[in-house]
């Protein structure tokens, strides 16, 4: 057996996949579930999440919120970062969302699994590309 491949999902994966049970996500689940595919977070890619499922159109309680956390926090390891960090990654023009390009460095991430149009037209970057593949939920299940 080969060894597992390593993610790194944005937010609103992790939302469809756990709050939407979005069909695209669920092939990603299975890999999951099944040890075929690791996920990696840090601190900072949590407090996001944490805050963007308490938003309204969520309509997820206090109860809710933690659960959809709980279950995240069951199958993704913590990479927080041990020092500085300067990698020479492309710069996404949305700023929130670097975080997740660093978090693919630092976890060794084969993969950063996004629908994030700025991020994955970071994947074509001809000067700088990352050291990993972006691709959506879709692509990366035929990945």
């Amino acid at each position: 057996m080969s060894a597992p491949i390593r993610l790194v999902l944005d937010t609103n994966v992790v939302v469809d996949m756990l709050h939407f049970s979005d069909p695209r996500t669920q092939l990603l689940r299975a890999a999951i579930d099944r040890g075929r595919a690791l996920c990696f977070t840090d601190t900072q890619c949590l407090a996001e999440l944490a805050r963007v499922t308490g938003y309204p159109e969520f309509g997820l309680d206090a109860g809710g919120r933690q659960s959809l956390m709980n279950r995240y926090l069951d199958f993704v390891s913590i990479c927080d970062p041990g020092g500085e960090e300067n990698y020479g990654l492309p710069r996404c023009r949305d700023t929130d969302d670097q975080k997740f390009l660093t978090l693919g460095v630092r976890c060794g991430a084969n993969l950063l699994i996004t629908r994030d149009k700025l991020l994955l037209k970071l994947a074509r970057h001809r000067h700088r590309p990352p050291p990993y593949a972006i691709l959506t939920a879709e692509a990366a299940c035929g990945h």
